[in-house]
């Protein structure tokens, strides 16, 4: 599956992981991700990574 980046802080999504405190289960792809789910670090929107 494919990372995605944020292109504000440089968080990198990885869906092998997820992102526990976003309650995202690893092994979620990014495209499955809600749209209002927002960057864990910064706070940016979705629309704000890009693939990595």
């Amino acid at each position: 599956m494919q990372k995605y980046v944020c292109n504000t802080c440089g968080y990198e999504y990885d869906p092998e992981v997820g992102d526990p405190d976003g309650n995202i289960a690893p092994g979620t792809a990014f495209e499955d991700i809600p749209d209002d789910w927002v960057c864990p670090t910064c706070g940016v929107s979705k629309e704000d990574f890009e693939p990595a």
